[in-house]
């Protein structure tokens, strides 16, 4: 069995340690595992070389495609195992593109690594399969909302939320480009009954100037309706480049 996984400058496989930069667990020391694919396609994505193949019309604001061959990699389930083990650390974030689209490979990748705990950062539009979620200590669940251009029908789907809403290791990860998508965020907590403490509001941007700014006015924001602020730590660290 394989998995088809995201490269990093060098065109190797992007699996790295660094520091977990958003969400419950900023700051963490982690492996990272990110994969290549997604269903969906966020204007503002700042890892469109994981889906933004040379053939894909789907708009992003950069505007660039991207060679598959030279974006995408196919390794198998052993390789990635022992590459991630030999990071030396105890947590796993699997992220992507949208990485329970391999979910039932991701399966039989965690069995290879029973010590470490592993977090899953998904769009939330696709079940974990069941030998996968007995394997999850952690879901950072991050739906699009109407700025990242997806459709509705697509990005936010109400069985999806709600089983999200009903599940203990999901915390919702809401990408922020404006005060007024706020809104759409508390009528899907209304709608979903998701607690606040379980929401992060995060600012939409790849640059430090960009994410203070949008945090002066989103800071308020979370403190009047109860909600988590998430930064974007790895970008004040090493900049919007890959493996960090």
């Amino acid at each position: 069995m394989t998995l088809a996984l995201a490269t990093d400058d060098t065109g190797g496989p992007e699996i790295f340690a660094s520091l977990q930069g958003e969400g419950p667990s900023a700051g963490m020391p982690v492996a990272f595992l990110r994969l290549s694919r997604c269903n969906l396609a966020c204007t503002w994505c700042d890892t469109p070389y994981t889906w933004h193949f040379e053939g894909d019309n789907r708009p992003h604001r950069g505007g660039a495609t991207y060679d598959r061959r030279a974006n995408q990699i196919v390794l198998p389930l052993a390789d990635v195992a022992q590459r991630i083990a030999a990071l030396g650390q105890n947590r796993l974030v699997i992220t992507g593109g949208e990485p329970l689209l391999q979910g039932a490979r991701l399966a039989e990748l965690v069995a290879l690594l029973p010590a470490m705990m592993v977090e899953i950062e998904t769009n939330g539009t696709v079940a974990p399969p069941a030998a996968l979620d007995a394997c999850v200590s952690q879901y950072n669940v991050s739906p699009k909302l109407a700025h990242s251009g997806n459709p509705a029908e697509l990005a936010l789907i109400p069985e999806r939320l709600a089983h999200w809403g009903r599940e203990p290791r999901a915390f919702f990860k809401f990408v922020i480009a404006q005060s007024d998508d706020v809104e759409e965020v508390l009528a899907l907590q209304r709608t979903h009954a998701i607690s606040p403490a379980r929401i992060f509001l995060m600012p939409e941007g790849t640059d430090s100037e960009t994410l203070r700014q949008r945090e002066s006015w989103l800071a308020p924001l979370c403190l009047r309706h109860g909600f988590r602020l998430s930064d974007r730590l790895h970008i004040h660290l090493y900049g919007d480049t890959r493996g960090t």
